[in-house]
């Protein structure tokens, strides 16, 4: 019953993890980010959004690595 319950958790966690890292805006961008980088500097760039979501992708990922810790060793 546990081990089902840790389980749910789990794919829950990673499907979390799995859409926090798709959000994230990519380093390079390509020659999309060539033109629109004087976009970004003029109007200024959404910064607060990617800290945002990778402090929440390193949660994710700290509970998916627990989590899985602890299903291996317990069960």
């Amino acid at each position: 019953m546990l081990k089902t319950f840790l389980m749910i958790i789990q794919v829950l966690i990673s499907l979390g993890l799995i859409a926090s890292v798709l959000l994230q805006s990519g380093r390079s961008a390509g020659m999309s980010g060539a033109i629109a980088g004087g976009a970004e500097a003029f109007f200024g760039k959404k910064k607060g959004m990617d800290e945002l979501l990778s402090k929440v992708s390193a949660g994710f990922a700290i509970g998916f690595l627990v989590l899985t810790l602890m299903i291996s060793l317990f069960f």
